[in-house]
């Protein structure tokens, strides 16, 4: 695990000012750090760096940038190659000198080019410079667990694991790209390729970039549409088969996940998938493994007497910190520091703090994340099946409500809010997205247009049709494991766990794993109402079921509370008219108007009694993020 930067150039970058770049992501890689600059062809200059946090060979020979012995190939990598022990022994005839998997990666290049990606198993950013055909690749793993930023213009690359090695670069401007701002305000993430600066984008996850001499070129080596219309060739007809082979895969992932030459642990809230996680980890040790929870005292948001529970009937060496919301509260201003772009998921507070405390005892924590995408977790899955029987209907509501004596009539306004919602919901290609009109239009208000004339993104993602599946629940789990899930949690864990040093693994998130899990039908999923069936029957193997059934509760961030209280007196500085007309990004009107009458009522419109902090939290976070990086 480790923070990577470097670009390929016609401007004298020093080798000093790539070191400033390497050194603000120091927090990824406290152990080792190492800059380099190499001559390429026609005036061009390749500069590689990256700061190394230990995981496997400890020694000096894990050192990057890392070459071939050949010297043809040079590369910095973010991450873990899973497998890459079954891969060594393929490629036998490499003179190995090291035992980790970076040399690894170097050898499978030299012997199957870039193709080489499609045989790795594990979450990777890497970057790789190859002399002899002048190219440099980025590549990103097949679910975007690592990230992998780059900047784009005039003909030159750079590249980085964050944001903040960019905006160190010379010449780099940080114009903010508005097109994003909208959507970023509803859904509090900014999801690739996009990011929050113009001419800077993410790699999306399975995705290979080929820099060459001036001009890139991007594909897609592993596309979830593609890899599950595949699979659905060759579906498990059998429930006990599917079981059976979806335990044994768990069991190999975790395995394989638990390979480090540092302390390891698992983050444990007591939930099925973390509980999962961990009852696989401790039978496969020789000693308990260490887990870790936080607790709330606040009763409604407390999960971890589950987890104690669990950890307990497991046998596990467990940690637990009941925290106050001020301890929560007071990690506030460190988001824009390790969230380097705009990131108002709330939840982030409370995975720093498990993070936190986890790295007080290991290097490695295993977490559950996946589950919910790839076996029908969340419960707006069943918020879309009701969504879909009741389409028909909700455009029969909706043709009424447009008739002109309806509308002079305002028919719409008077429904019930659920009722809206669904015949509101005609745009063919954002159908599992549906949310409050309101919302939705106030999400757009608040943005100044660009003086360019270029028009916002929408909001929604209208890409649904590009799935081709008639099954909204599914369509809308393969649209979030190509948004919500790289773009929103699995950030969320990567800045969080980052931020104290610490690498996190997904065992769920295993290539064989998640190809499995769109062989294994819908139903076995979701079964009769019961989200999640399968991964469930499993963790009952391991856990009685009487202590792991009950609501889902998730972190929980009083936004509301800190938003109308302590953190009052800063939000109105930063929707003050005079801040918002310098600033030129946000209607200045709109938003004063908007957050003053939030701060006052709760509301941030006509009085509907909803509540708006969850968008006045996605604004507060922007401004925060806005004035450390611009002011």
């Amino acid at each position: 695990m480790c923070g990577i930067c470097g670009y390929v150039s016609k401007k004298n970058i020093t080798s000093e000012q790539l070191k400033v770049m390497n050194d603000t992501m120091y927090h990824r890689g406290p152990d080792d750090s190492g800059e380099e600059i190499y001559e390429m062809k026609d005036g061009w200059q390749v500069g590689f760096a990256q700061r190394r946090l230990s995981i496997l060979d400890l020694s000096v020979l894990g050192h990057q940038p890392m070459h071939s012995s050949d010297k043809r190939i040079s590369v910095v990598y973010n991450g873990e190659i899973y497998n890459y022990r079954e891969l060594r022994e393929e490629l036998a005839d490499y003179p190995f000198r090291s035992n980790c998997d970076t040399e690894v990666i170097i050898a499978a290049y030299l012997k199957w080019g870039i193709r080489c990606v499609e045989r790795f198993n594990g979450m990777f950013a890497i970057a790789l410079y190859d002399r002899e055909t002048q190219d440099v690749y980025l590549v990103r793993d097949r679910i975007g667990k690592k990230p992998l930023y780059y900047w784009y213009e005039d003909g030159n690359l750079v590249f980085a694991s964050e944001l903040k090695p960019i905006m160190k670069c010379p010449g780099f401007t940080g114009e903010i790209e508005k097109r994003v701002l909208s959507r970023y305000l509803f859904h509090q993430y900014i999801n690739a390729p996009e990011s929050i600066y113009q001419n800077v984008y993410k790699v999306e996850a399975g995705a290979v970039l080929r820099f060459s001499l001036g001009k890139i070129k991007t594909w897609k080596y592993w596309d979830v549409k593609k890899v599950y219309h595949e699979a659905q060739r060759n579906l498990i007809g059998d429930y006990g088969e599917a079981k059976e082979q979806l335990k044994e895969l768990l069991k190999k992932s975790v395995k394989a996940r638990m390979i480090a030459d540092v302390p390891l642990g698992a983050f444990l809230s007591g939930g099925y998938d973390s509980s999962l996680v961990t009852a696989i980890a401790q039978e496969s040790s020789m000693s308990p493994v260490k887990t870790f929870s936080i607790g709330f005292h606040e009763e409604k948001y407390n999960e971890a007497k589950y987890a104690k529970a669990v950890a307990e009937h497991l046998g596990t060496n467990h940690t637990e910190l009941y925290i106050e919301e001020q301890d929560m509260f007071g990690l506030v201003e460190s988001i824009p520091k390790y969230y380097d772009e705009p990131f108002a998921d709330s939840s982030e507070i409370a995975t720093m703090m498990v993070s936190k405390l986890a790295r007080e005892h290991v290097t490695v924590a295993l977490s559950g994340d996946g589950g919910d995408e790839f076996f029908c977790g969340y419960n707006v899955y069943e918020n879309v099946i009701l969504a879909q029987r009741l389409d028909k209907l909700g455009a029969m509501v909706h043709g009424v409500c447009t008739m002109p004596i309806a509308r002079q009539l305002h028919v719409e306004d008077r429904l019930p809010f659920k009722v809206r919602v669904i015949a509101g919901n005609r745009e063919k290609e954002s159908k599992t997205q549906f949310g409050a009109g309101n919302y939705l239009d106030k999400a757009r208000a608040m943005v100044k247009l660009p003086a360019d004339g270029s028009q916002m993104l929408p909001i929604h993602y209208l890409t649904e049709s590009k799935y081709h599946v008639k099954n909204w629940q599914i369509r809308r789990m393969l649209l979030d494991m190509d948004t919500y899930l790289p773009g929103d949690i699995l950030c969320k864990v990567d800045r969080a766990s980052m931020k104290y040093s610490l690498e996190a693994r997904c065992p769920i998130l295993d290539k064989d794993v998640m190809e499995l899990s769109y062989r294994i039908p819908h139903k076995f999923k979701y079964a009769g109402g019961d989200k999640k069936h399968i991964l469930k029957d499993i963790a009952y193997d391991y856990i009685p079921k009487e202590l792991l059934d009950r609501p889902k509760v998730g972190f929980g961030v009083p936004l509301d509370k800190w938003l109308r209280g302590p953190l009052r007196e800063q939000l109105l500085d930063y929707s003050s008219y005079d801040y918002l007309k310098r600033q030129d990004v946000f209607d200045a009107d709109y938003v004063s108007n908007m957050i003053a009458r939030y701060i006052d009522t709760g509301d941030a419109g006509p009085a509907t009694g909803e509540n708006y902090s969850k968008l006045a939290w996605s604004f507060f976070v922007f401004q925060q993020w806005y004035q450390t990086y611009h002011e």
